[in-house]
């Protein structure tokens, strides 16, 4: 099922794209004789812990982003699901019985 994605605001947009502009000023910054910015310290974590931290924080913000779907229409997807499991396993065994009695035939004669 299609999920209903927010439009972005104008000022998201807006702090999107400084934020793009900033991240280049920090790696020209690296590269002339100014010291890095905390960014650029922080985007390379020391240990295990911090690495495990930071990955943590990440996967709360992009939780933050998820389009979770409504009770109701969960159960309508999980009903729409089941009842295409019980068609198909129908059909697959009405088949299978079907070769099955085949082969007999074939094999009897």
């Amino acid at each position: 099922m299609a999920r209903i994605q927010r439009k972005k605001t104008l000022q998201q947009k807006k702090k999107k794209r400084v934020g793009a502009s900033t991240a280049e000023n920090n790696t020209e910054s690296l590269s002339g004789k100014s010291k890095p910015t905390l960014k650029a310290k922080a985007a390379k974590p020391d240990n295990f812990i911090t690495k495990t931290q930071q990955f943590f924080k990440e996967v709360k913000i992009e939780f933050k982003k998820v389009a979770w779907p409504s009770r109701k229409q969960t159960i309508q997807s999980t009903i729409v699901v089941i009842i295409l499991v019980i068609i198909i396993s129908i059909f697959l065994g009405l088949v299978d019985f079907g070769l099955s009695s085949l082969i007999k035939l074939v094999l009897n004669q």
